[in-house]
């Protein structure tokens, strides 16, 4: 896992990923995320038509009584955070869609004051929620996309 830990970590340092959103990790367990079948990969560019249904996420690494938290956010729209999960519209240039994955220290956790979506902020969140560092994130880049690019 440490040889992977840090071919995951990488590319999350060099997108900004962490050290804007989130605190330094090494990531322990792994996580796949998809589009109809169309892994997301660090700092690939997707079109927002491609993401335009719910993902699907596939946890390797924990057990059956292990339970997590996924959250997945746009850092470059200020304190956007996705309850439900809401098709991507960028507006102006690139954003980045990180999903973070916490392993929770307790099965249940009661999220009783989601802070709004103007006011999100990973790392409050975590802390607030006693998740400690997250144990997975991987992001994907989109824009707007315009008839040309569609293409």
């Amino acid at each position: 896992m440490e040889n992977m830990g840090a071919r995951v970590i990488e590319p999350l340092i060099m997108g900004r990923v962490v050290g804007d959103v989130l605190d330094f990790f090494t990531p322990t367990i792994k996580m796949n995320v998809s589009y109809n079948k169309k892994q997301v990969s660090n700092g690939h560019e997707l079109f927002p038509s491609s993401v335009s249904s719910k993902p699907r996420v596939e946890i390797h690494g924990g057990d059956l009584r292990s339970f997590f938290t996924l959250v997945m956010i746009d850092p470059d729209v200020p304190g956007k955070e996705v309850v439900s999960y809401e098709l991507p519209r960028p507006n102006i240039g690139i954003h980045r869609f990180v999903f973070v994955l916490f392993k929770q220290k307790q099965r249940r956790v009661i999220f009783p004051n989601i802070p709004s979506r103007d006011h999100f902020n990973t790392r409050k969140f975590a802390t607030e929620y006693d998740l400690g560092l997250p144990v997975a994130a991987v992001f994907f880049n989109a824009q707007r996309e315009t008839a040309a690019r569609r293409r």
